[in-house]
């Protein structure tokens, strides 16, 4: 297998508004990998046409679970460095470079920091993660990692923690984690965390085994 020193894993669901986009971008700075996740639109086609390999789910399984396989897919082509990056266009690709330097200046991973907050959860998971480790933005769904961190747990996520496991167990075993601000840009389509309720629901209950 070709050997890529970047991969840049893409959750999507329904993204075909922007998914050809963003991995146009992506791929300056590394591989990108799609995870489309039980797409029911030209997720996946349009994102094989732009450049990515497509990794797919033929059923809605969630987005930790998208991570899981990304990841994966990921170590599986040799990666040094894990990106994430959301498809529906809130993150500027050109970021990538950012989080690279990070990593390249001695960092094991690097959080993205938002300029935002849309939820009461997002607001009360980030004031536990900046009194407890010092991360001021732990459901930022732009994060980067060394493979090595990723392979010393030995998954991305195993409680549906909206991608925060592999973050805290970094922050708890002494690994350099470095963290970079950036401007959050319009979405296209619906959050995958659902309405505020549902995703509020999601965020408390992560938050709870975070703290465990």
């Amino acid at each position: 297998m070709v050997r890529h020193r970047v991969g840049i894993v893409i959750p999507a669901l329904n993204e075909s508004a922007t998914i050809s986009n963003v991995v146009r971008a992506a791929q300056s700075y590394g591989l990108p990998i799609v995870v489309d996740d039980g797409s029911t639109d030209d997720t996946a086609g349009l994102a094989a046409e732009a450049g990515a390999v497509v990794v797919s789910h033929e059923q809605n399984r969630g987005y930790d679970e998208a991570l899981n396989s990304g990841f994966r897919k990921a170590a599986e082509s040799d990666c040094e460095i894990i990106i994430t990056l959301d498809a529906d266009g809130q993150h500027n690709p050109d970021l990538i470079a950012g989080f690279i330097e990070k990593i390249d200046a001695g960092a094991d991973m690097v959080v993205g920091i938002r300029d935002h907050f849309q939820r009461l959860g997002e607001h009360l998971f980030a004031r536990y993660t900046n009194y407890r480790f010092g991360i001021k933005d732990p459901l930022s769904g732009i994060k980067a990692y060394r493979s090595s961190l990723y392979k010393s747990l030995g998954h991305f996520d195993s409680y549906g923690s909206i991608g925060t496991e592999l973050m805290i167990y970094a922050a708890r075993n002494t690994y350099k984690v470095d963290q970079l601000s950036f401007k959050v840009m319009d979405r296209q389509g619906q959050s995958r965390f659902g309405q505020t309720l549902q995703g509020n629901y999601k965020i408390f209950r992560a938050l709870f085994l975070a703290m465990g």
